[in-house]
């Protein structure tokens, strides 16, 4: 395992304890002797962890998308044909399908890309596994799946479903050729971004539900609020994020961790509200144009991501500049709606 960090050292973990033997490499000396600690069999280059495996070799890359491409020309000479490398990190399935081409042709070696989804509870649920490249190397690598997959238990059964439990029902799938391991992946992680936007915007409407309770000003700049009596809610979003996990048709592992949150901040007051994007959404909506398919929810969901982060500054002046020009209209630093 090449990256022993939130998720590489639980993964390495959960293949251990299934009887694997793990030996790890991180940039980190902290993150390797916490390997070791852990019954782990460290390595403190990349030279010393190609040296551990007995061809053929597996290797598991779990760094972020920006250094899967110097790991793996760092790793390439080290390697024999027949040995394979797993790029288990949220990288664009273009680049997958690039490496895979160059590394087969040029070294004999395989390249499975494999979406890895389950975050830093995944040492106790197990992962989700979507894989891409050659079917020998993933029949070869097929215990290793079953290791870090969730097993067939973690859900009820499909009505339909009959006999052995496939390997999607025990939680990964060959998704087929270099680059559909990853590209299954980036429309998962896209789906996640307009999931979560929907729970976030939906409390954000709760949260707001009592402004007919608040005095308004009353100038050109506020639009009126009217009926102000259907607005006098106070909602506890602890409790109806609760209450939603039971029975509710948007009953979610995502809304657990909702709830957990609230629950220990009712304000969330130790969260500015600055939310990153680690590419999948991106590549998610440019798969989409080129396909010709319309994505209003993801895209929208990936924009507001974008405005979190201050992205949308100079449209907002641009706004408030305009509105100046033509009306005359002044801004107003603060508004209850």
């Amino acid at each position: 395992m090449i990256g022993l960090g939130r998720m590489g050292a639980n993964m390495a973990h959960r293949l251990m304890a299934a009887g694997h033997e793990c030996v790890g490499y991180d940039v980190q000396q902290a993150a390797i002797d916490a390997h070791a600690a852990a019954g782990g069999m460290p390595a403190y280059g990349l030279d010393e962890l190609v040296a551990a495996l007995t061809p053929p070799r597996n290797i598991w890359i779990m760094v972020p998308a920006a250094f899967v491409g110097d790991t793996v020309a760092l790793l390439t000479p080290l390697l024999s044909p027949g040995d394979t490398i797993i790029d288990g990190g949220n990288s664009w399935y273009r680049a997958a399908v690039d490496r895979s081409v160059a590394l087969r042709d040029e070294h004999g070696i395989y390249y499975l890309d494999v979406g890895t989804s389950g975050g830093v509870h995944g040492l106790e649920r197990g992962y989700c596994l979507m894989i891409g490249g050659d079917a020998d190397a993933v029949a070869r690598l097929e215990p290793v799946f079953d290791a870090l997959a969730p097993g067939h238990e973690a859900a009820v059964r499909t009505p339909g479903y009959a006999g052995d439990p496939s390997p999607a029902e025990r939680g990964w799938l060959h998704c087929g050729p270099s680059g559909a391991g990853h590209f299954v992946k980036m429309v998962h992680n896209g789906i996640e971004y307009g999931l979560m936007a929907a729970y976030a915007e939906g409390l954000n409407v709760l949260s707001k539900a009592g402004i007919g309770a608040v005095d308004h000003v009353a100038d050109a700049e506020t639009a009126p609020l009217e009926d102000a009596r259907y607005y006098r809610y106070d909602f506890d979003l602890a409790a109806v994020t609760e209450v939603w996990r039971r029975g509710s048709v948007v009953s979610s592992w995502l809304l657990d961790l909702t709830a957990e949150a609230f629950a220990a901040d009712a304000r969330l007051d130790h969260f500015a509200g600055h939310v990153s994007d680690s590419g999948e959404g991106r590549w998610t909506i440019h798969a989409a144009v080129d396909e010709g398919v319309p994505v209003p929810v993801l895209s929208a969901a990936l924009y507001q991501r974008f405005s979190s982060r201050g992205r949308s500054d100079i449209a907002d002046k641009v706004l408030s500049a305009m509105r100046a020009g033509f009306g005359g209209h002044h801004e107003r630093t603060e508004s209850s709606r």
